[in-house]
């Protein structure tokens, strides 16, 4: 597992992380029961700040992806596994797009709109 940041991005440093994360359990990279690195061996490694990475943390926790236990650290929890089959749902969903001509932004809009 490789969590990587982008300083220079304007993205928030802990949505980095987290979507980092999000990246490798849909990869297959990371499966349930896998620890992922304390959150000070990852923000020393990431040369981030501490609280940074526990915000990364919280936020993948509130989505259900790990599991937070003192003692054990942060744990990639069972719900995330559907993230790997929803991966392939998502891939052959913008395939079929791509096929019919819609641009990704037309997708995502028609995604929202069904969300909603």
């Amino acid at each position: 597992m490789l969590i990587k940041v982008d300083l220079s991005s304007g993205a928030p440093l802990y949505e980095q992380v987290a979507a980092s994360v999000r990246a490798d359990i849909v990869a297959g990279r990371v499966s349930p029961g896998d620890r992922l690195p304390s959150a000070r061996e990852l923000a020393e490694a990431l040369e981030i700040n501490l609280h940074t990475v526990l915000r990364a943390y919280q936020q993948l926790r509130d989505e259900r992806l790990i599991d937070l236990r003192r003692g054990r650290g942060a744990v990639i929890s069972a719900s995330a596994a559907p993230l790997a089959e929803l991966s392939q749902d998502i891939s052959a969903l913008v395939g079929r797009a791509a096929a019919l001509g819609l641009s990704p932004a037309t997708l995502a809009a028609l995604i929202k709109e069904t969300a909603v």
